[in-house]
């Protein structure tokens, strides 16, 4: 037994070496290595949604110069399809520590949640479980980047890296992007820097929401006012270019003044909306319509008209500025939300907060409408365009632009969209008639027309586009257009001719001239000369040798060619039946 036991334990030992050694060889020769996992991990992490900064700021050495990483942008835009679908921007500004990374990451809880849900989420609540009610915890690892304390925690301008699509009521399909930025007012963000990251975002935004603390104050007012001054003097310069323009262009003063009267009613942002955050003056506590009309009254009284000339001009400013101003009032989420060691626990949040958040939600995603820029909805190419435009004017120090710089980079902006669209729209269309996916020949005449047609089409589209900025800049991008389409239509010709049933037929046509001839003047020979003429005997031997080579030498092209010949006839058949 004994014996036998050794002789057991010995083989056991054996195996497991022999595994042993098998998964060292494994080990080895299979499993990854430490850097490939690292770089799938990379790879998975990539593809996870996240925040992810756009805008980056300097110190102040460089006068705190914004870094726009436009590459990041892309590659979020590029998620947003199809491409002609458009962009609904949400931005959250406000002073520092009063609670905007920590709305946001409801505001993805919410999305999330919509996203997922077939049920329509965005229809009014029911019986079913609330979204807040879905996850424990808020959490602080995958969402917008936030925790409690008096420390900053944002910098910079930061987007969430996976657009959300939703439904307009309108039907239509519209991506909505999160932005969060960075606090204003704190004790290392200058004046000039709080005014410029408000000023971007504002630009970036379509629905721009304003954090204020407890109540809206006339400080808040005064800043929200300085900051959109810009906005009604680029529109103002814009509208005097436009007049200057139309009053030597057309003669009829009425008609120039009542395009003027138009143009000046135009504000240069959607929405700006108060959320007061932690309002303590409910006179209900329950979640009813009263508490609502509560709201619209307390902003009314904010901004009514005053007497006193600098109320009142901060207040026709803000009017001037916004096409829509609202203002929602939301209660304390609860004093346990406040403290540092807060993890996101929803159990602990104040049951009034929930409720107000959910109708908060809801209220502000069943109505988002698209980014608008002088009158056009953007699309996610477009957008982009904008925001290199609107970030470039800070790359050399957060110094609040000018307004015709402002003007000029809008106008920039909105011209290069102008070009790539008509330039699409032209190339798109004249594919379908003689790109490269096309077999068939065109004839000249029908090619030039249908470039004419086009031309005038995507034209069209231009100059309905383009309508914005210096006529001059205007002129500059027609032509770039213009350029474009007819470097376009000569490749298209050239692509077009490469078809032509009849192109290389003269390699044929030289030696079947040559034979044709030969036989003719044999023919002549014979008939003319002598039978016992031996100089015409040679010479019609000699032309009856030329015409049979070359009858060979085509006879062997035709058979190797057989298949290209065949297409080059069933061509100039559609081309002259």
């Amino acid at each position: 037994k004994k014996k036998r036991a050794n002789k057991n334990s010995y083989i056991i030992k054996e195996r497991k070496m022999s595994i042993s050694d098998e998964f060292v060889s494994i080990s080895k020769d299979d499993i990854p290595s430490a850097a490939n996992q690292e770089e799938e991990e990379d790879e998975e992490d990539d593809d996870e949604a996240r925040a992810v900064q756009i805008v980056s700021i300097g110190s102040e050495s460089d006068q705190y110069a914004f870094a726009y990483h436009e590459d990041k942008l892309n590659v979020i835009l590029s998620k947003i399809q199809p491409s002609s679908c458009k962009v609904a921007v949400v931005s959250v500004v406000g002073a520092f520590r009063t609670g905007k990374s920590f709305l946001l990451s409801w505001f993805l809880k919410y999305l999330t949640r919509v996203s997922q849900d077939d049920e329509q989420e965005l229809l009014p609540p029911s019986n079913k479980k609330k979204w807040y009610e879905t996850f424990d915890s808020l959490g602080n690892d995958k969402g917008f980047q936030w925790r409690g304390g008096e420390e900053r925690n944002t910098t910079g301008i930061w987007i969430w890296s996976k657009p959300f699509m939703l439904t307009r009521k309108n039907g239509e399909t519209i991506a909505v992007l999160l932005v969060d930025t960075q606090g204003m007012f704190d004790h290392e963000t200058t004046m000039s820097l709080t005014a410029a990251i408000f000023g971007l975002s504002t630009l970036l935004s379509s629905y721009q929401i304003y954090n204020v603390d407890k109540r809206i104050q006339e400080d808040h007012l005064q800043q929200l006012a300085l900051f959109s001054e810009y906005g009604r003097m680029a529109m103002q310069k814009e509208h005097d270019a436009t007049k200057d323009t139309e009053n030597k262009e057309t003669e009829d003063k009425a008609e120039v003044e009542e395009e003027a009267t138009k143009t000046s009613r135009k504000k240069p942002f959607q929405k700006i909306e108060f959320l007061v955050r932690d309002w303590q003056n409910f006179e209900s506590e329950e979640i009813c319509d009263d508490l609502f009309q509560e709201m619209d009254s307390y902003l009314k009284k904010v901004l009514q008209e005053r007497n006193a000339k600098d109320l009142k001009n901060t207040r026709e400013q803000i009017f001037g500025c916004f096409e829509d101003i609202s203002c929602f009032l939301l209660s304390h989420p609860g004093f346990a939300v406040t403290k540092k060691k807060y993890a996101g626990e929803v159990k602990v949040v104040e049951h009034m907060f929930l409720g107000l958040l959910d109708a908060y939600c809801r209220r502000v995603f069943s109505s988002l409408e698209p980014k608008v820029i002088h009158g056009r909805e953007l699309t996610a190419a477009e957008l982009g365009a904008f925001i290199k435009a609107y970030a470039g004017l800070f790359e050399h120090g957060a110094n609040f632009p000018e307004t015709g710089t402002m003007l000029e980079a809008t106008s920039s902006a909105n011209n290069a969209n102008a070009i790539s669209l008509s330039v699409q729209k032209y190339k798109s269309e004249m594919d379908q008639i003689a790109g490269v996916s096309q077999t068939g020949y065109v004839k000249p005449n029908e090619i030039e027309a249908e470039h004419l047609r086009l031309l005038q089409s995507s034209l069209a589209l231009f100059n309905d586009m383009a309508d914005f900025g210096s006529q001059r800049s205007i002129q500059v991008a027609r032509e770039k257009v213009l350029n474009e389409i007819d470097s376009s239509f000569r490749l298209y010709e050239k692509l077009n001719e490469s078809r032509n049933p009849l192109m290389g037929f003269e390699i044929y046509i030289v030696p079947m001239t040559l034979a044709l001839i030969s036989f003719v003047l044999r023919w002549f020979a014979d008939f003319s000369c002598s039978s016992w003429s031996h100089t015409c005997r040679r010479s019609s031997e000699f032309l009856s040798e030329v015409y049979t080579v070359v009858f060979l030498f085509i006879l062997i092209i035709a058979t190797t060619k057989a298949k290209l010949i065949k297409e080059r006839v069933q061509r100039i058949r559609a081309a002259f039946g």
